[in-house]
């Protein structure tokens, strides 16, 4: 994912190796002129700086460098907050359900700027995205206590088909959205 995606409201901003390797150097200031944004004071905390450790490793050894990993969420406008991250767990095949031909996704937004549909307004972007590049196999695991992205999960259509315990987050619902060529 080379291209920043853009929606209504956002651009999904690709958080290159370089802008993560700055942001977890501590050189803030080089992270946020390569992209193009404002990073919150307080992020990442220390289970994002975990997160965006683990996708700069995965970035390092991939031939397709973050092509699908991260994307920073970033409010259009003068100011260009980012106000949280989007990406796929990796290329497919790399997903909970481990199916060949599916990809994974994962996003945050941050709590200062929830409850206004941007979480919705990503996914429905980088969806549309991965489908121009011959995607239609998607899968995504979601808390049971988190009813906003249960509610978002259902509402664009993916279905419950099981769930598993994962070591970072504890157990998760899985849902998968196959979509069937016209």
């Amino acid at each position: 994912m080379s291209e920043t995606i853009r929606s209504e409201r956002l651009e999904l901003v690709p958080l290159t190796e370089e802008m993560l390797a700055a942001l977890l150097e501590g050189t803030r200031a080089d992270c946020e002129r390569l992209g193009d944004f404002v990073l919150p004071a307080d992020w990442p905390d220390q289970h994002d700086r975990r997160f965006l450790r683990f996708r700069l490793r995965q970035m390092r050894n991939d031939l397709e460098p973050g092509r699908w990993l991260v994307c920073g969420v970033v409010r259009c406008g003068e100011e260009r907050p980012l106000v949280g991250h989007i990406g796929f767990h990796g290329p497919r095949g790399v997903n909970s359900l481990q199916a060949p031909d599916a990809v994974e996704i994962g996003y945050t937004i941050f709590p200062g700027h929830r409850r206004q549909g941007y979480a919705t307004e990503a996914v429905v972007a980088l969806l549309d995205w991965a489908r121009t590049q011959g995607l239609d196999h998607f899968v995504a695991s979601v808390g049971p206590e988190n009813e906003p992205s249960l509610a978002i999960v259902r509402r664009l259509g993916f279905r419950e088909v099981g769930r598993h315990w994962d070591d970072e987050d504890g157990e998760e619902l899985e849902f998968e959205l196959v979509e069937q060529p016209a």
